[in-house]
């Protein structure tokens, strides 16, 4: 039923206003849209029903444009490995890493990943998440990268959330292939794109692009691929060294280049120019105590947008949370309260190509959080506090 919530403190994150912010006003959703903003209600509206929000804060609902949610076991002696010196560098070519999580993501069957996925996306989900991305990477095989897809598109028809999947075939070299990465890029990642797509589970490619992943040149064969299908592209670019992949993702014209921290200015003026956004991912630079921070000014003075994600997977950041991602981007970046508002919501939509989230405007999807807090800086500020009131996805409640 049309909707009308009034009294509120709206952050728009539209206009010139610091996070677009409308005291005491209404917002009037039909269906699963927005459809009017503002102070004055028109009497088209008056007649709604409506929600007194008693001063309450109204955002756009969040979005975390970078996990990798599905996957099996855990790594937690890796935490101690690094907890006892070893780089995340190290822990990878020890055997460790992403190539730890194939082998427990090869063993579980559908319902297991669908199943220890739940309680992680409900996590997001209960801090005011309306859209989740969700990467393959896992399987590095073509059965399991599928399996790793379609568990992803499940979790979608059993919770209210919008699944964004991305095909990250290209995140290992699997130890099958250990000395040939160009013939598992030939035989393996590519092959499994093409059938992932072919089944409607893509709705984007991705690539890590690392010394201990793939090479430009190595990513680019994939993204021609994707290219061919019509698909979008991100990246995971510039972790652990600068190995030229934010350069490569614009030239692509890629949604987004995740992580960034070895990023140049120059990058940083290629992705503006380019439309690719910077994701910035606080919850791995805390949890393998990287010192390299991404170039914050040279984002802010190239004109780069700015997302904030948790990262979520389980070696690297194992968070399920979008406020302590913005916390963290706040206090480890050095990010304003509204750029990492902005980052994981407005510009975290850019990253998935979403062109109906992110702002409160006619128009754009009624995905809406509701705070118990006077102004939304509080969601940055506090640490370990959660204070949703309500989450509205697609305009029910």
């Amino acid at each position: 039923m049309p909707h009308l919530l009034t009294a509120a403190t709206v952050a728009t994150l539209s206009g010139a206003a610091p996070y677009g912010l409308l005291e005491n006003a209404s917002v009037a959703i039909d269906g699963d849209r927005i459809v009017w903003v503002g102070h004055d209600v028109p009497d088209v509206y008056t007649g709604w029903p409506r929600s007194d929000l008693g001063g309450r804060v109204v955002t756009p609902g969040l979005v975390d444009c970078h996990t990798h949610l599905v996957h099996g076991g855990d790594r937690s002696r890796e935490f101690e490995m690094r907890l006892n010196g070893a780089s995340y560098e190290e822990v990878a070519r020890a055997g460790g890493g992403i190539v730890s999580t194939m082998a427990a993501t090869r063993n579980a069957d559908h319902a297991t990943l669908v199943e220890t996925a739940l309680p992680r996306l409900d996590t997001l989900l209960a801090e005011g998440a309306c859209v989740v991305e969700i990467k393959s990477g896992y399987g590095l095989d073509i059965e399991t990268e599928l399996r790793m897809l379609r568990a992803a598109r499940a979790l979608q028809d059993m919770r209210p959330v919008r699944i964004a999947t991305s095909f990250l075939g290209a995140h290992a070299v699997p130890p099958e292939f250990k000395e040939n990465a160009d013939q598992y890029v030939d035989e393996i990642c590519i092959p499994a794109l093409r059938a992932a797509h072919a089944e409607g589970l893509v709705d984007a490619v991705d690539g890590f692009c690392e010394r201990i992943a793939f090479s430009p040149s190595q990513i680019a064969r994939v993204f021609d691929a994707a290219v061919e299908l019509g698909l979008p592209l991100k990246l995971h670019a510039e972790q652990l060294s600068h190995l030229g992949g934010a350069a490569l993702a614009a030239k692509y014209g890629a949604l987004s280049a995740d992580h960034v921290e070895y990023v140049t200015s120059a990058d940083a003026a290629a992705m503006a120019e380019a439309g690719t956004v910077a994701v910035l991912l606080p919850g791995a630079f805390y949890t393998v105590h990287e010192t390299q921070m991404p170039p914050i000014a040279a984002f802010r003075d190239a004109g780069t947008a700015m997302a904030l994600a948790t990262d979520c997977n389980p070696g690297s950041s194992p968070m399920t949370s979008l406020l302590l991602a913005m916390n963290m981007g706040c206090t480890l970046f050095r990010l304003t309260p509204e750029e990492a508002l902005r980052g994981v919501t407005q510009n975290a939509a850019r990253a998935l190509g979403l062109r109906d989230q992110g702002q409160i405007v006619p128009g754009q999807r009624a995905d809406l959080c509701v705070w118990n807090i006077a102004h939304p800086a509080e969601l940055a500020y506090r640490i370990g506090f959660n204070p949703l009131h309500k989450r509205i996805f697609g305009g029910q409640i």
